[in-house]
């Protein structure tokens, strides 16, 4: 297997201390970049929302625990495999969420809804383009009951 290096553009500054599996859509957070990155921000202010990718370095992968759970460990969720999931304790630890834009200035982005810890490396940042990211997906039903108090 080939090994992959990454380096963060940035980190992520907010007030979440810990791991949680709620309450994220309030969550203010702001990625400050590195400052080789900086110009980059450029244009994103004209999109209402972006993607942030994050690398999840708190997380901790045990195959024998995450490769097969319940989501967020609930024994009203069904058994699933890890690919089925957005958990947090994956092979990769890499975060994907879909934030919505407040501001920005020369140095950094502040969105709204990133579940992501303090400090936690930011690995890209990419607007939101509805005709890329479906909105005429489906779920199983359990998603549904799963995220009702996660944002």
């Amino acid at each position: 297997m080939q090994n992959i290096v990454m380096q963060p553009i940035g980190r992520v500054c907010n007030n979440v201390k810990e791991k949680k599996d709620h309450s994220w859509g309030e969550e203010l957070s702001t990625i400050v970049l590195e400052e080789a990155y900086r110009p980059g921000l450029n244009g994103l202010l004209d999109f209402s929302h972006a993607i942030i990718l994050t690398y999840l370095d708190k997380a901790r992968y045990e195959p024998q625990k995450h490769l097969q759970r319940r989501p967020q460990n609930r024994a009203d969720m069904p058994l699933a495999g890890i690919f089925a999931q957005r958990a947090k304790d994956r092979p990769n630890p890499i975060g994907l969420t879909a934030v919505e834009i407040v501001s920005a200035d020369e140095q950094s982005l502040t969105v709204r809804g990133l579940d992501a810890v303090d400090d936690t490396p930011v690995l890209d940042i990419k607007p939101y383009y509805p005709v890329y990211d479906r909105k005429d997906a489906s779920v199983p039903e359990w998603v549904d009951r799963l995220m009702t108090h996660y944002f």
